[in-house]
Parts: structure tokens; C-alpha cells; sequence
């Protein structure tokens, strides 16, 4: 089983893929965020390395998916491969960021890759306000990131808003600005009980 977690910058991917894979005795496949070779470089320079960086995690994120696919036990993923594209990918374009002919090329790539592999079985979507997310990205104090617009911000918020209207796959929306499950063990109890009731049909009308 495949269940993936999605979220803005700052929302608590990581946190919420460490907590559920502790308890549900999951396996974390975690976005490799600290090894990657273009990230420093894209916070400086946005245009310059945009298509690089989106590359870089296109590839990375396809090739969890296949590892994925072939493995026997239920797996907890930080971020899906759907952001990338559907996201980020084209929020830099609209931004002036990536221009057309590298924004064409990436889609183009990304449509051929997801005719090879079949979406997760549950997507939790992190929804947070930007004045949740900023709060959480100057807390963890990643050098690279405090540099990072409001508008850039702002302009993934919308695209993940977009996104998550469309999706038709199974999905679990947890309001992240009000539900403190890294915080709180009872906010943590209610995630799990949710997560229960998609997955075993169980207490199906928490909220």
C-alpha cells in the first residue's frame, strides 16, 4: 500500500510521515531535501536553476514510485510527484521563473512518466495558511529558505488549493493551522482515527 502525504513548504510533510510510520509501523520514504544539489542554488537564483531543480526532483520522485511499486509492505511517502508537476513546476512558470519551451519539455516528461505508474492509494493533503507556514519555515531555520517571497508562497497555495479540487483519487484533507498533531496527542489521536476511517472504514465521520 502506498500512501503519500501532501503539503506546502512548511506544512508538516516530514513530521506527520515520521509520526504515522512510528505508529502504524510504516515505512517513510522521505524527500531528500538536505543532498540535494540544486536547492541552495534555486534560492538564489529562481530562473537560472528553476528547470534544473524541477528535473532533479521529477526524477527522484519517479524513481520512489517505482521502488514503491515493487515492494510488499505499506509504505509512508514525504511529498507525491504530483506536486512537483502540478505545482510547482507550474508556479515558476507563471512567475516568470521557467520559461515555456523548459516548462513544455517538463510536462511533457512528466505526462510520459505517470502513463507507467498509478496513483497513491491515500493522499493526506496539509492544508495551512501562509501565516502558518511562515511560522513553521522561520522555526526549523533552514538558511536557504528564509529568503523565500510571500508571493512564492502565496502563488503554491493556490496551485495546491487547484489541485486538491481535482484530484480524484481516495483523499484526506487535515487542517493543519487547527489541528497541531506534532504538538498535541490529541490532535494526533484525531489524525490516526481519520486515517483509520479512509484505510479500514472506520469512525468515518470524524472531522
Amino acid at each position: 500500500m502506498h500512501i503519500a502525504i501532501a503539503g506546502n513548504i512548511g506544512s508538516g510533510k516530514t513530521t506527520l510521515t515520521k509520526m504515522l510510520a512510528e505508529h502504524y509501523g510504516w515505512t517513510p520514504k522521505y524527500e531528500s531535501v538536505d543532498y540535494n544539489p540544486y536547492l541552495a542554488d534555486f534560492y538564489e537564483d529562481m530562473e537560472r536553476w528553476s528547470f534544473n531543480l524541477q528535473v532533479y526532483f521529477l526524477n527522484k520522485r519517479f524513481k520512489d514510485i517505482v521502488d514503491i511499486s515493487k515492494l510488499d509492505e505499506v509504505i509512508i511517502q514525504d511529498r507525491t510527484i504530483y506536486e512537483d508537476a502540478k505545482i510547482f513546476a507550474p508556479n515558476l512558470h507563471g512567475m516568470g521563473l521557467m520559461s515555456t519551451r523548459d516548462f513544455e519539455n517538463y510536462s511533457h516528461l512528466f505526462e510520459l512518466m505517470m502513463s507507467l505508474v498509478k496513483a497513491p492509494d491515500l493522499l493526506i493533503y496539509l492544508r495551512s495558511s501562509i501565516p502558518n507556514l511562515v511560522a513553521q519555515i522561520q522555526k526549523r531555520g533552514r538558511e536557504y529558505e528564509q529568503g523565500m517571497s510571500i508571493e512564492y508562497l502565496t502563488g503554491l497555495n493556490k496551485r495546491y488549493e487547484e489541485f486538491i479540487s481535482e484530484y480524484k483519487g481516495k483523499l484526506l484533507v487535515i487542517d493543519a493551522d487547527n489541528i497541531k498533531f506534532g504538538n498535541r496527542p490529541e490532535d494526533f489521536v484525531k489524525v490516526t482515527d481519520m486515517i483509520d476511517g479512509q484505510l479500514f472504514g472506520l469512525f468515518p465521520d470524524i472531522d
